[in-house]
């Protein structure tokens, strides 16, 4: 049992390490770019899906008072 704690112990030590001096985090402005690229493409995929969907909403309206 002392074996496990001293694995988590262990594991919990490393991983601080890691985070604090080997982890490149990023600038407060590559952050905001990056969140404006995410938000950009989130919003051009949406604008698409919608022309599809309301092009499907068309066609589907046609063929049924065809039918």
């Amino acid at each position: 049992m002392k074996k496990f704690f001293n694995k988590i112990g262990t594991f919990i030590s490393e991983s601080y390490n890691e985070l604090v001096h080997k982890v490149s985090w990023p600038t407060a402005s590559e952050l905001t770019n990056s969140a404006v690229v995410v938000l950009t493409a989130s919003l051009v995929i949406a604008l698409i899906v919608f022309v599809i969907d309301l092009g499907f909403e068309n066609l589907m309206t046609f063929i049924y008072k065809v039918l």
